[in-house]
């Protein structure tokens, strides 16, 4: 049998970060939530926090985390339609979900508010490339994830969302410096791009989907979906970007398009895990329904 005391106290170190807090969460001693956590990563043979600032989850430790969220949900779903049970259990549920960057900047937000307003659960929103959110379903770190990959993962329920239409821009004045005689494959080795990260493939993506071939050339790194945007206007790069954050600025002329009607479309999947799609139905709900609001 699990010990739900103990795996309670894992979870609330990892969403806390520490034990101390977690102590404070569960309005116990810091020694008493070491102790529980302690005699459980001995029950099990295995680490499940990883120490320090902040404490985070081991991969063990975080399908532990998952399951307390689904315990949590499911208590508080059955406490709702028979509360002679008892209290709903202290604080609310965190579910944890994974979502990329421009999503999170154009229209995944709506979504989440909209089932917040209307639920007890809170969300603790993970940050990732679309390619790799499907990643944190697999290491049981979450529960549900927008993501690039069409095929189920293991034990999860997927959804198409629709397409992210982004498009190749800059500034009047860098297609001016870097561009005089056109956008052509030896000017784009010559001229920055702008990168969200290491795992950022997009620019990569559409050079070789306009030109046939991938371009190695300079590049800034800015790890911010509106970052990209003020770079783009402040002429420090060209990059894509989602088509809902630069439609005004095209229109505007402060933008231009690198290679007008040259578009990368990204086709993106809500992915829910089997064991909390029931519970998760209106999250479902309210993604889905937004996805259809402002996706191809």
């Amino acid at each position: 049998m699990i010990d739900y005391s103990a795996a309670l106290a894992v979870a609330r170190v990892v969403q806390t970060g520490s034990f101390e807090k977690a102590a404070r969460a569960l309005n116990v001693t810091p020694s008493a939530i070491s102790q529980r956590v302690r005699q459980l990563e001995e029950r099990m043979g295995t680490v499940l926090i990883e120490r320090g600032t902040p404490c985070i989850a081991t991969e063990k430790g975080a399908w532990l985390c998952r399951h307390m969220e689904l315990v949590g949900m499911l208590e508080n779903d059955l406490l709702k339609h028979l509360p002679s049970l008892g209290d709903q259990q202290a604080g609310p549920t965190t579910v944890d979900i994974a979502v990329n960057a421009d999503s999170l900047g154009t229209w995944f937000l709506p979504a989440a508010a909209a089932f917040a307003q209307n639920s007890t659960v809170v969300l603790n929103i993970t940050v990732d490339d679309q390619e790799h959110t499907a990643e944190a379903l697999r290491r049981g770190r979450v529960l549900a994830a927008v993501t690039a990959l069409a095929e189920p993962v293991a034990g999860c329920r997927t959804i198409p969302l629709g397409r992210l239409r982004y498009l190749a821009t800059a500034s009047p004045d860098f297609m001016r410096r870097h561009f005089p005689h056109g956008v052509t494959s030896e000017a784009l080795a010559r001229a920055p791009a702008m990168t969200f990260n290491q795992k950022d493939l997009l620019q990569r993506d559409w050079v070789v989907k306009v030109f046939g071939a991938a371009v190695s050339g300079p590049s800034h790194f800015l790890p911010s979906t509106q970052g990209f945007v003020e770079a783009c206007l402040l002429g420090m790069g060209w990059c894509l970007n989602p088509i809902h954050l630069v439609r005004d600025h095209l229109a505007s002329g402060r933008l231009v398009e690198l290679v007008p009607g040259a578009v990368l479309d990204i086709s993106l999947h809500w992915q829910v895990s089997r064991l909390a799609a029931g519970q998760f139905s209106e999250l479902t709900n309210a993604v889905v329904e937004a996805a259809r609001r402002e996706l191809l």
